[in-house]
């Protein structure tokens, strides 16, 4: 997985391509030019077009609700059920006649219009670590129901921005794919699997930005150039490595061509005022800022959509969790509490971020092509635990997706009276990946190749028709 803010690779993940940081410091002392960088950017991925649908999309945004969003108090409320189903949150109309959401969704309520709620969502599958990689990635975990697990074969299939980095490539100095404001763990610290490229390499890793955009000075230090280095320094600087990586392709065929590509990126990404730009949300006003809201959630929806206008095709933006968080009910993981959480800390940033989101790109023109999807990894159980919250549940959730051609206004699939299981419509988490990338212009027969070179096909599953106008 990569990450700019580590040069190691985590725990089952696969050793990083080149000499570490510690041998460049060796080879000339350099280290003043910022090498971490360029040693973790990747070559721009071979594009493979395959046979291009007539897909909307141009870019995908993907809200990924850490921890299990309660589906009973999001899309699917059950006012009908006993009030150990139902919670304390009753339903609001939308915007669509006969479309209800849960009271805490004000704002996403009166966007239903745009929105393509699947109610029927389901893994089969309770664990955090392995039913986030079947959501991610479209493959179910081997074996299923295992907590903690670590990124590694068997559970090696790429991400869904690995693949659309791989398919379509980097342009602009922007990689194909961005994930913010950090990567997914469990409380004790192991990484999910389902994150990085997996077998495709770590050449189409999604880039990896740990940061926190609420904050009030918020920069990306990968992205600054340190005030000792002017312009004409830089240059003389890239002349220097062009030297030098020369010298050492030289010396071993195995690196020969490994560095040129990545500190070219390195140094057009640091000297581009474009690329830099991206990521200053003080270019937006202040009154836009606090639309989307000053969470950390909220400020990474409107980082994303810097993002998509500034080229990248993919940005996944995870819901940060801070070091506040509560160790027994983490993020959206509601073992207790839940309902205070949700109504002061869960669902007010995300009903203002992603309200504010749908709204921005629809007033920029900006929906139609693209994408916008709220995936978690799994729902919550029927009925509240001793502690008042819910626990894991992956019988059934809700999804929804908006803009890139999907046609709004409807609700795709039910649950039972009690949000327990699907009643009709069942939708696989395969089923998404392959209308994700539908949306994107790529059938699910499209061919990646693993690191053998054997042609597999990008998704397995069957493309939604229903969502698509």
């Amino acid at each position: 997985m990569q990450d700019f803010n580590r040069l190691t690779p985590p725990p089952g993940g696969r050793p990083a391509v080149g000499p570490n940081r510690r041998e460049w410091l060796r080879w000339g002392g350099l280290s003043s030019l910022g090498l971490s960088l360029p040693m973790l950017l990747q070559q721009r991925a071979a594009a493979n077009s395959g046979d291009r649908t007539n897909g909307k999309a141009k870019h995908c945004i993907v809200l990924f609700l850490l921890g299990g969003a309660p589906q009973q108090s999001t899309f699917d409320p059950k006012p009908d059920a006993p009030a150990e189903v139902r919670g304390a949150y009753g339903p609001i109309a939308t915007a669509v006649p006969g479309v209800h959401f849960a009271e805490l969704l004000p704002q996403l309520a009166k966007q239903m219009d745009k929105l393509a709620v699947l109610r029927a969502v389901a893994t089969n599958d309770n664990a955090h670590s392995s039913s986030g990689y079947y959501m991610l990635t479209g493959v179910p975990h081997a074996p299923m129901n295992v907590e903690n697990a670590n990124p590694g074969p068997p559970n090696d299939w790429p991400t869904m921005g690995a693949v659309v980095r791989r398919l379509r490539g980097d342009s602009g100095g922007l990689p194909a794919s961005v994930r913010l404001p950090m990567h997914i763990f469990n409380t004790d610290s192991s990484v999910w699997p389902g994150q990085d490229a997996g077998f495709l390499g770590r050449n189409s890793d999604p880039w990896l930005f740990r940061c926190e955009p609420a904050a009030p000075e918020f920069r990306i230090p990968e992205f600054t150039l340190q005030t000792d280095v002017p312009l004409h320094r830089l240059t003389q600087r890239r002349e220097l490595l062009q030297r030098l990586d020369r010298q050492i392709a030289g010396q071993s065929e195995s690196t020969a061509g490994q560095f040129s590509p990545l500190m070219a990126q390195a140094f057009d990404l640091l000297s581009s005022p474009q690329a830099r730009a991206a990521f200053d949300l003080n270019r937006e006003p202040v009154a836009l800022r606090d639309r989307y809201g000053r969470s950390q959630f909220g400020q990474s929806c409107l980082l994303a959509r810097r993002l998509i206008e500034a080229g990248v095709s993919l940005v996944h933006v995870n819901w940060f969790r801070g070091p506040d968080e509560p160790s027994d009910a983490p993020c959206w993981d509601s073992h207790a509490n839940e309902t205070a959480r949700l109504k002061s800390a869960l669902a007010p940033p995300l009903d203002q971020g992603m309200s504010a989101l749908l709204d921005d790109l629809h007033q920029r023109g900006l929906l139609d092509e693209t994408l916008v999807v709220c995936l978690t990894e799994f729902g919550r159980t029927p009925r509240f635990n001793g502690r008042g919250g819910r626990d894991h549940w992956g019988h059934v959730f809700s999804v929804a997706m908006a803009g890139g051609g999907v046609r709004g206004g409807q609700v795709i699939g039910a649950s039972d009276k009690q949000g327990a299981y699907p009643s009709q419509g069942r939708v696989a988490p395969q089923d998404i990946t392959a209308s994700m990338l539908h949306a994107l212009g790529y059938p699910a027969h499209t061919e990646i190749h693993d690191s053998q070179g054997r042609p597999l096909a990008v998704s397995k599953g069957q493309v939604i028709r229903n969502l698509f106008n």
